[in-house]
């Protein structure tokens, strides 16, 4: 009898862990179904944003322009078809840089970066000669390194200083925004070669 009472308990108490076992599978299993559905969409429930702490960063640096040479920075990648013969010979035309940018005006003081993207020469008329300018400025040395601002901008080239708009960043300069007053340090007219010096003012976390 002792036997027989000591097998039904055990038999129970396996029903009893049984039992409970489906309930933590079923619970697990709803889980992961329920995540996989809410992950199955392309967006996630909105949340109310909580602002943080802004800080203003100023930057100083020099961009190196060159098209000419055996080792040009910046290249043509697309030409107009000119069908008028009162449009600038520029209009339309697409160039591709890889410029280094400095600490200094001299190619040779110390390279902290590039500058990378393309520009557009989006003016008919050359006596307001201005192009539109979609570049990333990668820091690769410094507090900076590894961070860039992308600027996404109208570049009137024939003014002296100009302002272009700094419309984001990564790394360090998350959700950046500000401009850059950019002036001409050096230009050859006919070669087209120019250094640059940008005043970076930006706001970021």
């Amino acid at each position: 009898m002792f036997r027989g009472s000591f097998r039904n308990a055990i038999k129970n108490k396996k029903i009893k862990i049984n039992r409970e076992m489906e309930k933590i599978i079923l619970f697990t299993l709803t889980m992961v179904l329920s995540a996989v559905l809410v992950q199955s969409k392309y967006y996630s429930r909105s949340v109310a944003y909580e602002p943080v702490q802004l800080k203003k960063t100023n930057l100083r640096f020099y961009v190196h322009d060159t098209i000419t040479g055996s080792n040009p920075t910046a290249v043509v990648i697309a030409h107009p078809n000119a069908t008028s013969s009162s449009a600038s010979p520029l209009f339309g035309r697409l160039i591709a840089i890889d410029d280094p940018l400095t600490e200094g005006p001299e190619i040779s003081s110390k390279t902290i970066g590039n500058a990378r993207g393309m520009y557009a020469f989006a003016s008919k008329d050359d006596k307001e000669l201005t192009l539109v300018l979609y570049v990333d400025l990668g820091f690769t040395s410094g507090k900076y390194k590894g961070s860039s601002l992308s600027v996404l901008s109208r570049n009137p080239i024939l003014e002296n200083p100009r302002e272009m708009t700094v419309v984001g960043g990564r790394g360090l300069f998350r959700h950046a925004s500000g401009f850059i007053t950019v002036r001409t340090q050096s230009d050859d007219g006919e070669k087209g070669d120019a250094v640059l010096e940008y005043n970076v003012e930006v706001v970021h976390p």
